[in-house]
């Protein structure tokens, strides 16, 4: 396991690269700890889907005042704003703040037509998703994200220390060896809050106009019948206005 914290200008490796997680985690603790250690200012963009539970809650145990945000687009459902609420009561330590985009749905309908999200989800999700998070990130030299390899085809490369040219930073993936039975039955065994859609078919979940239901596990149902499977944030080609 590698020691140095490196920063988005001298990087040239996963300083985890030789390291072989053997704890009930996966490395995901230990990487945690060595994040929060190195990184002072880094930061977890969280979309409290079942992943960011376990991540919030690994988190709390290596730092309990640790800054979360969520991407607020106006348009989640509002399981996802009551499970965020249990979150704070559940870990009341925890920074965890709501950032919203530069302008609300009805002024985007006004500038670029209504329902954007049908015409060019692309350019949605770069106004309410990706401008936030540049905000976000600007001052960070580090962020955590819950990538999984399993979940598609574009993360299965994703290490636990990886160069971000989206946003010109570091991301921290402590989860990429988790499967999605693991993260289920982490959530059981510590008994922690989840969104209640899981449990109607929505393993991912996102946008109400841009999230439908699944099979287990997967992302099927994130921008159904469109050509599109990522909003961006994990993607170095994007939208823009």
């Amino acid at each position: 396991m590698g020691q140095q914290a490196p920063t988005y200008e001298r990087f040239t490796k996963d300083p985890f690269e030789d390291f072989q997680p053997e704890d009930e985690t996966k490395g995901a603790q230990e990487v945690i700890q060595w994040a929060y250690e190195q990184y002072e200012d880094i930061v977890y963009a969280c979309s409290f889907g079942a992943e960011g539970i376990v991540l919030i809650d690994l988190i709390s145990k290596a730092a309990p005042e640790a800054r979360v945000v969520f991407l607020d687009t106006g348009l989640h459902f509002e399981e996802t704003y009551q499970l965020i609420e249990k979150v704070k009561q559940r870990y009341p330590k925890l920074q965890i703040t709501m950032k919203k985009p530069p302008i609300t749905v009805e002024e985007q309908a006004e500038q670029y037509g209504s329902a954007l999200w049908k015409r060019n989800p692309d350019q949605c999700c770069y106004i309410r998703k990706i401008k936030p998070l540049e905000e976000v990130i600007s001052g960070s030299t580090a962020w955590l994200s819950g990538l999984r390899r399993e979940q598609s085809p574009s993360r299965s490369k994703t290490n636990f220390v990886n160069k971000d040219e989206r946003f010109k930073s570091i991301k921290v993936c402590p989860l990429i060896y988790w499967t999605w039975e693991d993260v289920w039955s982490y959530i059981r065994l510590n008994s922690l809050d989840y969104n209640e859609l899981h449990d109607q078919n929505y393993p991912s979940v996102g946008c109400i106009p841009c999230t439908a239901q699944a099979a287990d596990g997967d992302r099927s149902g994130r921008w159904k019948g469109l050509n599109k499977t990522e909003c961006g944030l994990h993607t170095t080609n994007t939208a823009s206005e």
